[in-house]
Order: structure tokens, then sequence, then C-alpha cells
């Protein structure tokens, strides 16, 4: 196939191409660079007997005449879509940003989509689409109401919508348009074989937020909240590893028919508290690092982990990646060779 790859010199979009590449895709990667990494790119062009199946070009996905030219000229019959803002607090602070970003690029994307004949698109989405859902709907299931409680979980859930809307307009013109909404829950881990990994600036994730404390990157490691109703007074979130993420996206892909709505949440089934990621970061480094305890973030539910049951029955796909030592230690590797990340 020929796939288009938004964002693809970030975490996920980078991880994805390489896997596409590995299974002999053309991959064309369209990134702003923003936030996205050159380096990575460049890493992932030299890989050998693979890397030049790989064509980059830097531009906004908003920009619909440039897109549309793009896809017919590299014959795209795909759409991977990882482009977009991830920051929850700074949606809160600049709300604007993140529905221009995330939500109206769409739009022009799928605009140019359906001007190139693109029907097939497979679409980021998130677990924030779901908000703070009741102790009764954990674990989650792609039935639980959908209640965002800031703008990047909205900002992705009218992406949804938008996409539901646009396949029954296609539909009724006689131009089945397929496509799939992944909601990810906590997204972990690096490339095995170091050749992408985690860079984001500023980090917001724990694992390599724990793993630059471990490195001195940084004084003390603050768990915020350690009162919460669950077995250690932390919170509880589900890890699922880059790779097994992305192989999903590509089972996605490959089951996609004309016209088909498909919508699964991607995660292991099975959540890790706070003090459990921090004792298996220091298990796998073998380092002691500073541990401070802080007052509850406002926002942050006890738990929440996915049922991902309807992507095993249907599809086949189960994480591999289910040991948390194992995900973390792949995490390990790459930022100990890469302690700035791509800077």
């Amino acid at each position: 196939m020929r796939i288009l790859v938004t964002g693809g010199a970030g975490y996920i979009g980078s991880h994805a191409t390489k896997r596409l590449l590995e299974q002999g895709h053309d991959v064309l990667v369209v990134d702003s660079l923003f936030r996205g990494h050159m380096q990575a790119i460049q890493a992932l062009q030299s890989l050998p007997g693979i890397g030049e199946h790989l064509a980059f070009h830097e531009t906004d996905v908003s920009n619909k005449s440039v897109m549309a030219a793009l896809m017919t000229a590299y014959g795209v019959d795909t759409i991977m879509h990882f482009a977009a803002l991830a920051y929850v607090g700074e949606s809160v602070d600049d709300p604007i940003r993140y529905y221009r970003n995330n939500t109206a690029a769409v739009l022009s994307l799928l605009e140019a989509a359906a001007a190139s004949n693109v029907q097939r698109f497979i679409f980021s989405s998130t677990c924030a689409t779901y908000g703070e859902p009741d102790a009764q709907y954990i674990p989650i299931k792609e039935t639980t109401p959908q209640a965002p409680i800031n703008p990047y979980g909205a900002s992705k859930l009218f992406v949804e919508r938008i996409l539901a809307d646009h396949a029954e307009a296609q539909q009724r013109a006689g131009k089945p348009f397929a496509h799939a909404c992944l909601r990810y829950f906590n997204v972990a881990g690096d490339d095995p074989d170091g050749v992408v990994g985690e860079s984001h600036q500023p980090e917001t994730h724990l694992i390599p937020i724990v793993l630059e404390a471990a490195l001195g990157i940084r004084e003390h490691v603050t768990i915020f909240g350690t009162d919460y109703d669950t077995p250690d007074g932390t919170c509880i979130r589900d890890y699922v590893h880059v790779v097994d993420l992305v192989d999903a996206h590509i089972a996605v892909m490959n089951a996609l028919q004309a016209g088909d709505r498909r919508i699964y949440n991607i995660g292991v089934g099975q959540g890790y508290s706070v003090r459990e990621i921090i004792e298996a970061c220091k298990r796998v480094t073998g380092i002691e690092f500073a541990v401070k305890e802080g007052s509850r973030r406002a926002g942050d539910p006890p738990k929440l982990f996915a049922d991902p049951s309807k992507i095993q029955s249907e599809l086949g796909w189960a994480a591999k990646y289910t040991n948390l030592d194992e995900i973390i230690q792949t995490a390990w590797d790459w930022h100990q060779a890469h302690p700035r990340g791509w800077e």
C-alpha cells in the first residue's frame, strides 16, 4: 500500500512509519516539525533496504491544496493521522489552538482526501474522550459514555464525530469511506531496535519522567496524590507499548473494507499504579532516586484502564508487551542512548 502518515516525525508516528516500511509499504510522511523531529526521519530513511521507500514533506496538514497534490502525486490509498497537539494542560490554557490544530485541520485534510479519492482513514484518538468515567465503567469499553473534561479530549471527540458524518455523506454519494478511530490509553516504551524513540519537550509522560530522574536529569519524581481509593493510594493507568499500538493500527488497516466504521480501545487491559511504575523503573535501571509526594492534580481519576476485548475478538490483536519491566527496559535503552531525546 501507499500510506500517508501525518505526524510521522513524532513519537508514535515515527514508530508507525518504521513498522510500515518493515512490512513493505511505501510511506509518505507529512509533518510540520513543530514538535516532530527531522532526526527521526533521517534515521528511518537510513534503514538499509527499506529507507528508500520513505518520502518526507514538511508542511501542515491544514494546507489543503498541498495535501491534495501530495496525495495525488504519491498515489496514497490510506491515511494514518497522528498529527496533533497532545498536552492536556496546554489545551486548557490555549483551547483555540487545540481546536484549530486537532479538529479544524482535519476538515482540510478530509477535503484534500476527497479531492484525491482517498477513502481510507485511520484516526489517532484517545481515552481522554471518556473524561472521568464512573467506577461502574472500569474497565472502559468502547460503549462507555464519552464526556471529555478538557479541550484536548474534546478536540479528538469532535474529529470522531466529523468522520462519522463525513462517512455517511460519502456513502449517500456512492463513495464509501472507510475509517477507524483508535482510542489509546497510556502509550509507553520505545523501538527495541533503538532506531526511533520518545522525545518530548517538555516531557509529560510518567515513564520517561521517572527515567530522567534515574539519569540525573531531574532532581526527583513527584507523586501527585497518595490518597486515592486504590491499593497503594496512587492513580492506576493502562500502559500499552508503542510497538503494540502500531501493530493495532496495521491490523485495523488490513481489515478495513469500503464503508467500514471501526472503533477500538487500544490498551493492555491491566492497570499499574504510579508507585508500581516508579518501583519498576528502579528495578530495571538499578538506580535509586528521590521520590516526593504532592497533592492531587485536578482531573486525575483513580483508575483508568481499557477493556481491549473488542479488537481482540474482531481482529485477533492483543498486546505482546504485557510485562511492565519489559516495556520499561525498551524505554530505558532508548533514554540511555538519548538522554536528551533527539536534541
